[in-house]
């Protein structure tokens, strides 16, 4: 009698803990897209997890470089068996082609987006993102993160890339290395300049109208600076090579990478540093909504912000002892378009003088 008697409390207990199961499970997929970008109870990751395992897998679309967007994946899928990413990477312009094209086609196929700002400020004004809240919120500085309604985000900056100088050391002598924007005027400097005639050149020529004005702009040009039309990256080679004796216009990442393989560079912070940033956003027509604010809350998270450090990226929660200047801060699409193409032309234009 008294083992019968277990058996059936048993039994009870193991129906109770399934029917909480199974409503858990019904309420959390009965939320909408909404709800669960703004859920923040204790159990959210187990919210989240559950649901994504049920989708199966993540269309992610990144413009992060090299390996890091595959070991960022290949992270997240470790901690989250059973969700695959399938991701696809693109500079800016192709993910907002792609983006806006599936859009028009009523073929929503992403999921989760990181790239940068600018696209994210037309994605917003279309609607194509939604408000989410991630558990990491606390930690992020209020200047790095896109507010929305009721205190949630629509995009937060989860890696920089620090635009610095750097110069070639065994082509000028430390004492000549100038250490702000004034130190590229020094006479010993006239033709050794070499600025990189990609977006990061313009976003200097940029800093440097902005926080030194147009005099200094026309002084520089004195310089008889050049103008190569390459990448940061590859303007960096040319100073490691020695082609280039100065160049304020690298990473300090790509630096950091090149000084593990003993080249002869330093890099320095000027007054101002500009930040070519990463942001993480959600589609407002995701898929996969689960897996969408789960990886969204990986990559603002211990998990992936560990993984981007790895990559020398820089993390816009930690302080680096100098001031950053985050370029499309403040300023619609249309605004930061129209100082986009005036710092164009003034690069440009330092090379014709």
């Amino acid at each position: 009698m008294h083992m019968k008697k277990i058996k059936i409390l048993t039994g009870a207990f193991i129906v109770a803990v399934g029917l909480v199961a199974t409503g858990w499970a019904q309420t959390a997929k009965r939320m909408s897209l909404a709800q669960l970008a703004a859920y923040n109870k204790p159990d959210r990751e187990k919210v989240l997890y559950e649901g994504a395992k049920a989708e199966g897998k993540i269309t992610w679309y990144t413009s992060l470089a090299g390996g890091s967007y595959k070991e960022l994946a290949g992270a997240f899928e470790a901690k989250y068996p059973g969700v695959k990413v399938e991701a696809y990477r693109g500079t800016r312009q192709e993910l907002g082609a792609r983006i806006l094209a599936e859009s028009q086609a009523n073929r929503h196929i992403v999921d989760t987006i990181e790239t940068t700002i600018p696209l994210f400020k037309l994605l917003k004004d279309n609607k194509l993102i939604v408000p989410y809240y991630f558990p990491t919120e606390a930690k992020y500085p209020d200047h790095v993160k896109e507010k929305g309604p009721n205190g949630l985000v629509y995009w937060a900056i989860d890696r920089e890339s620090h635009i610095g100088l750097a110069y070639n050391k065994n082509s000028i002598p430390a004492n000549l290395a100038p250490k702000n924007y004034e130190g590229l005027l020094r006479p010993e400097l006239k033709g050794k300049i070499g600025f990189a005639g990609s977006d990061t050149g313009v976003t200097v020529v940029g800093a440097m109208l902005k926080f030194k004005g147009e005099e200094y702009v026309k002084k520089l040009s004195e310089q008889n600076p050049a103008v190569h039309n390459v990448s940061g990256r590859a303007l960096l080679d040319m100073v490691i090579s020695g082609e280039v004796g100065v160049s304020p216009t690298t990473f300090r990442n790509h630096v950091e990478v090149s000084l593990k393989a003993k080249a002869p560079i330093e890099w320095i912070p000027m007054e101002v540093v500009p930040s070519n940033s990463g942001s993480t956003a959600v589609s407002a027509h995701t898929p996969h909504p689960h897996a969408a604010l789960l990886l969204a809350d990986f990559i603002l998270g211990e998990g992936g912000q560990k993984v981007l450090e790895k990559f020398a990226y820089g993390s816009p929660t930690k302080e680096y002892g100098f001031k950053r200047w985050y370029p499309e801060q403040g300023l619609t699409t249309q605004q930061y378009e129209k100082l986009d193409e005036r710092w164009n032309k003034a690069l440009r234009e330092l090379a014709r003088r």
